[in-house]
């Protein structure tokens, strides 16, 4: 019986990580198609950092990825959110996806302001 159950636990965590990651790869996707970040700007280069205190999935949601928490994976709920200024940085989440910069870290802000 332990057994059975020790697999089942196993099954489920495997799936929960599966999930998470597909999740995480959606929004990235949509992110993407949405606002076509620049080459060579921080916000092309975070990927999973965009929404995640780490430039991955394992480093839990910043500020902009708490906004997008438990939303559908949609152009609309990233539209919704944009002229907010999730960070606190004095810029909105828009004027930082425009400019390059994370809207999720206060330390990362559009260049020369």
């Amino acid at each position: 019986m332990k057994k059975i159950l020790c697999l089942v636990t196993t099954i489920i965590g495997i799936g929960c990580v599966c999930t998470a990651a597909l999740a995480t790869m959606q929004w990235y996707k949509t992110f993407n198609n949405t606002y076509k970040p620049a080459s060579g700007t921080v916000l092309k280069s975070a990927q999973c950092g965009v929404c995640h205190v780490k430039s991955n999935s394992q480093g839990g949601l910043n500020p902009y990825g708490k906004l997008l928490e438990g939303k559908k994976i949609s152009t609309s709920s990233l539209k919704a959110i944009e002229n907010t200024d999730a960070d606190k940085d004095g810029f909105s989440n828009i004027v930082e996806i425009k400019a390059g910069s994370l809207p999720g870290d206060p330390q990362s802000k559009p260049s020369g302001k």
